[in-house]
């Protein structure tokens, strides 16, 4: 499917700012799931600008604005063509996970930001005691998650917890997303948080353009990174586009930064913007 993104966020400050400095990670990357062909980040006012690599490889851009401004607007505009998803397969077994925890401890580690509560892992016990694979757990672990906590457009904030949503029972696609997390890792498989963009069209229209949104997802090592929507309990296909990846929504924030001045109030807006090319 061949997909244009273009994700604006903007800043409008009660008073005028002095400086800001940002990191944006906005740009799509190329991998077997997907081939980036056109991207481009604007912002206004023009700034002094870098991109690098993140430590988890991510495309980052770094900027910063030092002169008077009122308002801040990034956009960023992607171009790719996305491919339909891999089967789902039993590439390895627990004692080859095993073999790999000191390669991806980082992807082990359970940080407070997913950590399952105390009923949640008692759950997760059955399932590692009788899941014949990695990968049968995984899709045992979705389909508890899925069943028990229900999507619910702005149930928590941007930084609650694994265990705010299992709690409530509700939350959103990060929410859920690290959840899952949480309760891989606990089980030993290396897991990582997927940010990106997800056509909202289960059929969607060439021409089209259509209001979308940032959404999140998981991918877990299984001799390479398979992906998984616990939130929609489906394989990622050609209606998503990976944009970041890393330990949790920490490493992986859209568009992050400081500034001085501004005032008391500040308004922030976003807007997401797909269409499906010919």
């Amino acid at each position: 499917m061949h997909l244009k993104i273009v994700h604006t966020t903007g800043y409008e400050y009660g008073e005028p700012v002095t400086a800001s400095y940002n990191e944006a990670r906005l740009t799509a990357q190329t991998q077997p799931s997907q081939f980036v062909t056109q991207v481009r980040l604007d912002v206004t006012p023009k700034p002094w600008a870098y991109s690098y690599r993140d430590h988890w490889g991510s495309q980052v851009t770094s900027f910063e604005v030092q002169e008077a401004h009122s308002s801040l607007n990034v956009v960023a505009t992607t171009v790719v063509h996305t491919n339909p998803p891999y089967p789902f397969v039993d590439a390895l077994s627990w004692s080859d996970l095993a073999r790999v925890s000191d390669e991806y401890a980082e992807y082990l580690m359970v940080l407070e930001r997913a950590r399952p509560p105390a009923d949640l892992l008692k759950l997760l016990q059955p399932i590692r005691e009788t899941a014949p694979t990695p990968t049968a757990a995984v899709r045992e672990v979705c389909a508890l998650i899925h069943r028990e906590v229900e999507y619910v457009p702005g149930s928590t904030h941007v930084h609650a917890h694994a265990a705010d949503a299992w709690d409530q029972r509700k939350g959103v696609c990060q929410d859920i997303a690290h959840l899952a997390i949480g309760c891989l890792r606990s089980l030993g498989i290396p897991t990582r948080y997927v940010s990106g963009y997800l056509h909202p069209n289960r059929e969607p229209e060439v021409d089209k353009t259509v209001e979308g949104e940032s959404h999140a997802w998981i991918e877990w090592w299984d001799g390479g990174w398979r992906g998984f929507d616990p939130t929609n309990e489906t394989v990622p296909g050609e209606r998503y586009v990976v944009v970041a990846t890393g330990r949790n929504y920490d490493d992986v924030r859209p568009l992050a930064g400081v500034y001085t001045g501004g005032g008391a109030e500040s308004h922030m807006y976003v807007t997401v913007e797909i269409t499906r090319l010919p």
